[in-house]
C-alpha cells in the first residue's frame, strides 16, 4: 500500500537565521530530544529517506515548519519565503518520487504572496500553499488576503491551515496565570493551536470567502482541529437565515475543507471524523519530526476500516487533490 504523508515539515539556514530563530532556539535548548528535532528538520535528503523507508513511508508532502514567515516584517518575509522555497525546490528535485512541497508565502504582502504561490506551482511543481495561522492577528477572512485566496483558486490548489500560537493579547488572557511551561504548552499544542485554526476556519466559512471563491479548498489537521466534535452544534445553530450564507455551515467544512491527521493517532477521534466528514476527506499525515512515523504508519494499518478506505486515506485522497 503506497503512503503520503501531507504534514511534515523542514527548516533553512535563512529561516535558522531568521523568522524561526527564537521558535527553533527554544527547541536546542530543551536539551537532547530538541537538538534531535532540529537536527531532524534540517534534513531533507538521504538520512529522511531512510527514516521513511524504516517506517514504510513512501513520500512527504512538506512544507516551512511553523511559524513560518508569517509573523515578520514584510520585506524579511518575502526574502526568507522566496528562499525556503527555492531550497525546498532543489531538495525535490535531487527524490522527486520521495517529496512534494507545499510553498511558504509571505501573508504580508497579499500580491506578491499570491505570485510566489503561482511560481511555486508553475515553475517549481508545488502542489499548495501551507500558511502558518494569522498574520499578525490578521485572519485570511480579511479581505486584505483576497489575492492570495483568488489565485489559489485560480490555480485549483489548496491552502493548508497550519496552527501558530495565537496572538498575545488572546494568549495572555486565556492562557496566563499559569507557569511558563504551563501556559507555553496549554497555549500551543495541548490546546491554544488546535483552537485557535478551528476559529480560523470557521471565520472564513463565515465571512463568505467559499461563496466568493467556491473551488477554494483547505486543508486542516490533527484529526479536524476539534471541529468534527462541534460540528452538528455549530451547523444548528449557525443557520443560513442568521448568517447570510449560501449553504449551511457544514456544507462548507464537508465540500471546501480536507482533513488530516498527524500527531493525533486516537482511534475514537477518528471515528468521530470519519462519521462527520466521510472518508473522502481524510488524508494521512506522520507531522514529522514531532511525530512518529512509525506510529503513524502503524496507526493507519489499524484504523477500523475497509481495505478501500484504507487506501484512499494512505494515498488515494492525497493523489486525487494534489494531483500526485
Amino acid at each position: 500500500m503506497r503512503t503520503i504523508t501531507v504534514e511534515e515539515h523542514f527548516i533553512t539556514p535563512a529561516f535558522l537565521a531568521g523568522p524561526g530563530k527564537h521558535f527553533m532556539n527554544r527547541f536546542r535548548d530543551s536539551g537532547p530530544a530538541g537538538a534531535v528535532i532540529v537536527d531532524r528538520l534540517t534534513d531533507l535528503g538521504d538520512k529522511r529517506v531512510a527514516e521513511m523507508d524504516a517506517a514504510g513511508i513512501d513520500m512527504q508532502v512538506v512544507s516551512l515548519n511553523a511559524p513560518g514567515v508569517e509573523q515578520a516584517e514584510p520585506d524579511e518575509a518575502v526574502a526568507c519565503a522566496r528562499d525556503s522555497n527555492d531550497w525546498l525546490a532543489e531538495a525535490i528535485k535531487k527524490h522527486p518520487t520521495r517529496f512534494a512541497g507545499f510553498a511558504s508565502l509571505a501573508t504580508q504582502a497579499p500580491d506578491k504572496a499570491a505570485d510566489e504561490l503561482e511560481r511555486c506551482v508553475r515553475k517549481l511543481g508545488f502542489k499548495g500553499a501551507n500558511i502558518n495561522g494569522h498574520t499578525r492577528g490578521r485572519y485570511l477572512d480579511d479581505k486584505f488576503f483576497a489575492p492570495i485566496l483568488a489565485r489559489a483558486e485560480a490555480l485549483d490548489v489548496p491552502i493548508y491551515l497550519h496552527p501558530t500560537a495565537p496572538a498575545k493579547p488572546v494568549l495572555d488572557a486565556l492562557y496566563g496565570g499559569f507557569s511558563p511551561a504551563v501556559t507555553a504548552v496549554f497555549s500551543t499544542g495541548a490546546w491554544g493551536w488546535h483552537i485557535e485554526t478551528a476559529v480560523h476556519l470557521l471565520r472564513l466559512v463565515l465571512a463568505g470567502v467559499f461563496d466568493r471563491h467556491p473551488k477554494l479548498q483547505i486543508c486542516i489537521g490533527h484529526m479536524g482541529e476539534a471541529i468534527p466534535f462541534m460540528l452538528e452544534r455549530t451547523n444548528r445553530v449557525l443557520p443560513p437565515q442568521l448568517t447570510k450564507l449560501a449553504r449551511p455551515v457544514a456544507d462548507y467544512l464537508r465540500q471546501n475543507v480536507h482533513y488530516t491527521f498527524g500527531g493525533f493517532n486516537f482511534t475514537p477521534t477518528f471515528l468521530n471524523l470519519l462519521l462527520e466528514i466521510g472518508v473522502d476527506r481524510i488524508m494521512f499525515s506522520a507531522d514529522y519530526p514531532y511525530g512518529s512515523m512509525a506510529e503513524a504508519r502503524s496507526f493507519l494499518q489499524h484504523l477500523p476500516v475497509s481495505e478501500a478506505d484504507r487506501e484512499r486515506i494512505a494515498h488515494g485522497n492525497a493523489e486525487r487533490l494534489l494531483r500526485l
